[in-house]
């Protein structure tokens, strides 16, 4: 590792990657060697360029390779780095979310309207509230993500070597996620599979949207309905590929959007689902497959329907078993 001097007379660092950090996010790789810095001012400094990569810019999902050489820019820490302690509500969310843990693997249950971490304006998401729940803990770390309104099943990585290995399997396909979503109107037919680019864009306000767009990046969701309403239908989803907001664009773009999304959905439709009591997005991360990271052996998890999509879908005059044992 290489220094010179920056502002503030602190040392701009070179850091060499090393096989350890292999395939990690960039995002993540800073949170570790900027202990005390809050999440919020690095997505900053990689929005501005000010860390490189090779002597290039990179985004925040940039996965990092043996040998990269990351430049990090001089940062005030202030005389104490500034812990932020997540409130009770959350903690008291997450400590009864647990559905798998293992010395390699922590599944958990994700709560909708938490995001997965912190940053962009707010203070704590569930990697901060677990590192607080669990000081004493010398590695966790987010397997993949999940929108914030979205509930379900979550990976979190216990030590370097699961979490190199669960990457490996995200990108070789080797991860089955089954989602649970209510969709706008009474589906007609039966599974449809949606192949269409998306692209992410940069709104005037600073708000993330996702467009279809033949220039953006290959992105493939099977849809498969499980029971239609003249209103909505539940359905099971399974995105093949991972792009951000995928399953939201997806089924808007095929004229069912999700219920209760206010990006890309129905407003009427929301509207009239509110006075069934929904007050938020429909869509669960409800089961997950993959082989374990350590011994190989094949893993099925699953995340019960929150009784608020429950009733929900009671309201509507759906059947329950759908939506919680056996979709």
């Amino acid at each position: 590792m290489n220094t010179h001097s920056g502002e503030l007379g602190q040392p701009v660092r070179q850091v060499i990657v090393g096989e350890g950090n292999a395939g990690q996010r960039i995002d993540n790789f800073l949170h570790l060697q900027l202990k005390g810095i809050p999440m919020s001012r690095i997505y900053r400094i990689l929005r501005r360029g000010e860390v490189r990569v090779n002597k290039g810019r990179i985004r925040q999902d940039y996965r990092l390779r043996a040998g990269d050489v990351v430049r990090i820019p001089p940062l005030r820490y202030g005389s104490q780095p500034r812990v932020v302690r997540p409130d009770e509500h959350g903690l008291g969310q997450l400590r009864g979310s647990v559905l798998f843990e293992d010395k390699a693997l922590l599944v958990l249950n994700k709560p909708a309207g938490m995001a997965v971490h912190g940053g962009s304006g707010l203070r704590y998401g569930v990697i901060e509230a677990l590192r607080a729940l669990r000081p004493d803990a010398p590695f966790l770390e987010l397997a993949h993500r999940l929108d914030r309104d979205t509930s379900g099943c979550l990976v979190i990585a216990k030590k370097r070597s699961a979490l190199r290995r669960l990457h490996t399997l995200l990108r070789e396909k080797e991860v089955e996620k089954i989602y649970l979503a209510l969709l706008k109107g009474c589906w007609r037919g039966g599974a449809r599979r949606i192949e269409v680019a998306l692209r992410k864009n940069l709104l005037r306000s600073g708000e993330r949207m996702v467009r279809v767009e033949d220039e953006g990046k290959p992105a493939l969701t099977v849809f498969e309905p499980l029971e239609a309403t003249e209103l909505a239908t539940l359905a099971r989803v399974t995105p093949t590929t991972g792009r951000t907001h995928q399953i939201r664009v997806h089924a808007a773009h095929m004229g069912h959007p999700v219920a209760g999304d206010d990006k890309y959905g129905d407003a009427e439709l929301n509207g009239r689902l509110r006075g069934l009591g929904l007050r938020r997005l429909f869509l669960h991360a409800y089961r997950l497959r993959f082989p374990h990271p350590d011994s190989g052996e094949m893993l099925l998890l699953e995340a019960p329907l929150g009784e608020d999509l429950r009733q929900v879908l009671g309201s509507l005059g759906v059947g329950l078993k759908a939506g919680s044992g056996s979709p």
